[in-house]
């Protein structure tokens, strides 16, 4: 597999420092526009939503003291 390097800057600001438009935001909301890239990013690769589901497998054994 060939890799291609480029030069990439990235930018990291804090929400202070953003627009109005995120400041105005809760955090359900920028959760809820940041769950939108990521379906996009997988549908875009062509691969199924990974979504996180309920592990109803899972037990607890107690054991009585003797």
């Amino acid at each position: 597999m060939k890799v291609l390097e480029r030069n990439i800057q990235i930018r990291k600001t804090s929400l202070k420092e953003e627009t109005d438009d995120l400041k105005n935001t809760t955090a359900a909301e920028r959760w809820a526009m940041m769950w939108q890239l990521a379906l996009d990013a997988w549908a875009f690769k062509g691969e199924p939503v990974a979504e996180p589901k309920l592990q109803r497998h899972i037990i607890r054994v107690y054991q009585r003291e003797s």
